[in-house]
């Protein structure tokens, strides 16, 4: 009997050792300023294990090559050395880190529409974008960051010149020696070609769940089960599980119809909205054994001055969406 329950204890404890745990993430919105211990004791709080560091890099239109990145007219966290702040203040509190840099396009023109007109505009492109990456695949190594987003959001880009994605994942496996994703938009991560040479298959999870006003938690799990058989079956044929780099609601009406939409003379305000669909995104995936967990969109340093009872934004801070986010990962 005493061998037979130490045979059953160590098949246990080979299934705990199997099933890593949860990326409990937030994104970390990039500010103006350095942070310190009274912006990262929010993220301790509420669970987080994990957190998206963003720099940028900007360019003037959807057809334009060059991306200007880590000068002094950024904010300092969009910066390669506010990066690298934030970073280790981070590590102050034990949390991991996945870099993500991304593209802003002037006046918020939506980077998946990116195309060049002409082969020397892609060449340029594709040289520029490389600079910028690699900057950040060298920031990720040198300070022993976890995970690495090699893009967001860029459908056209990797559609038009999936050779050069190719090549630019060989590129930065030499120089960065840690795990690899790219965040596909929730239209997009169907098509993407390059998952089988990353390490985490990458969803910006923005996919309309409910039509409704204040959709319930079992209508928003029901609106996912569609979509969740998709993406399954894309982590089972690629041997890869699923990370969503972006996941959130914004606290307003019909919430889970066009959860990408991010228009600001929106104004209605709805909480319960934003609290269900947060919980029925939890409870269908957080238990999920080819699910690796994900990060909340978004989160800023300020804690006490954001979010709260007037925002409709994407922010869970001061609302009822918090509460529910703490709940799931304060459990893991």
């Amino acid at each position: 009997m005493r061998i037979l329950k130490a045979f059953l204890l160590l098949i246990f404890l080979n299934s705990c050792a199997a099933q890593p745990a949860k990326i409990n993430g937030l994104s970390f919105v990039a500010a103006r300023d350095a942070i310190d211990e009274s912006h990262t004791k929010p993220v301790v709080s509420v669970g987080a294990n994990y957190t998206a560091i963003m720099p940028f890099g900007f360019i003037k239109n959807l057809e334009h090559p060059d991306i200007v990145h880590n000068t002094d007219r950024q904010w300092f966290g969009e910066t390669r050395a506010g990066a690298k702040q934030y970073i280790n203040e981070l590590r102050k509190k034990n949390i991991k880190i996945m870099i993500k840099p991304q593209i802003w396009v002037w006046r918020g023109e939506f980077t998946g529409n990116i195309k060049m007109s002409d082969e020397d505009n892609w060449k340029a492109l594709e040289a520029s974008y490389s600079s910028f990456i690699l900057e950040y695949a060298d920031l990720a190594q040198e300070t022993k960051s976890e995970i690495l987003c090699i893009g967001t959001e860029l459908e056209n880009f990797v559609k038009e010149r999936p050779e050069y994605w190719k090549g630019l994942i060989e590129k930065i496996r030499t120089i960065y020696k840690g795990q690899l994703t790219y965040a596909a938009n929730w239209d997009e991560f169907k098509r993407t070609p390059f998952w089988s040479d990353l390490d985490y298959i990458g969803v910006d999870a923005y996919f309309p769940v409910s039509n409704n006003q204040t959709p319930s938690v079992e209508e928003c799990k029901a609106g996912w089960r569609k979509h969740k058989e998709v993406i399954k079956s894309l982590s089972v044929s690629h041997n890869r599980p699923v990370l969503f780099t972006e996941y959130g609601y914004r606290s307003m009406d019909y919430t889970g119809k066009e959860p990408w939409e991010s228009d600001h003379t929106i104004k209605s305000l709805n909480f319960e909205a934003q609290a269900n669909a947060t919980q029925a995104l939890f409870e269908e995936f957080w238990d999920e054994e080819w699910f690796a967990g994900g990060f909340v969109w978004k989160w800023f340093h300020s804690h006490e001055k954001v979010g709260g009872e007037k925002d409709n934004q994407f922010t869970p801070q001061n609302k009822p969406a918090e509460i529910i986010i703490k709940s799931f990962y304060k459990s893991e």
